[in-house]
């Protein structure tokens, strides 16, 4: 895939429809206002990381001696985000949603279009705990790497407990649509499930997805392993909502 220019650097802190009279009864009216009301078309999105906003759409970023930036490609996408992870740093990620706070017994659903330079990007999705050491019972329960041409979704227990969760081809240079929702329970009855390209790639209920301090959604590429290497990777139309269909 060809990358195109880049336009514009940012911080690394950071239908049409043509008009036409009609004419209705006024119960006519009142049926049509219902269903424009309850039409699916207007998903409850709470929240898109637009462009044009640049680093200030998120609530910070990490991408040391990296670069954030947008970039469009004219391939009718319109700007995008562009983290570019150099040889030599180990992260290139934002983080969080400007205006938004995450609370437990909640459920969030993220969606977005995510394109890697490679098949081994590592991990693309933290849903990261606040804290450090003994803060923590959780680092990040659900995480998502892309690694050896393949996109693995972990569920992540006290303990560091590792557990797959499910596993899917991934192609590098190529658009994936993401969707992740997740039920936050600090007890042991939460549940999260991931979908990839419209399919259901893993899922899981019965888990704990609430750390003491609480958690942040990250995007990006990083990884001690790809420290040595370039990983370049791309986000588009990152949206939040309540449910699969927000975001679908």
């Amino acid at each position: 895939m060809q990358r195109r220019k880049v336009r514009s650097a940012l911080g690394l802190g950071a239908a049409r429809t043509r008009a036409g009279k009609l004419l209705l009864a006024p119960a006519a009216i009142g049926t049509a206002m219902a269903l424009l009301t309850t039409s699916p078309a207007n998903a409850a999105v709470l929240w898109t990381a637009d462009p044009a906003s640049g680093a200030d759409a998120f609530d910070y970023t990490a991408c040391d001696g990296g670069q954030i930036s947008t970039t469009n490609w004219n391939d009718g996408r319109g700007d995008i985000f562009s983290l570019n992870k150099p040889a030599g740093s180990d992260r290139c990620e934002v983080a969080g949603a400007a205006g938004r706070t995450w609370s437990n017994n909640s459920t969030y659903w993220w969606g977005w279009y995510f394109d890697t330079n490679s098949d081994n990007a590592q991990t693309v999705f933290q849903w990261k705990s606040w804290g450090t050491g003994d803060q923590q019972q959780q680092n990040y329960p659900v995480l998502m790497k892309v690694e050896g041409g393949q996109l693995k979704v972990w569920y992540v227990a006290p303990g560091e407990t590792w557990q797959s969760v499910g596993t899917t081809a991934w192609t590098a240079g190529s658009w994936h649509k993401l969707e992740l929702g997740i039920t936050t329970r600090s007890d042991n009855t939460g549940s999260f499930e991931v979908w990839m390209d419209g399919t259901k790639v893993a899922g899981k209920t019965g888990v704990r997805t609430w750390d003491d301090m609480g958690n942040n959604p990250r995007w990006g590429t990083y990884g001690t392993g790809i420290n040595g290497v370039n990983s370049h990777v791309w986000i588009d139309d990152l949206k939040l909502g309540v449910s699969r269909a927000d975001v679908d």
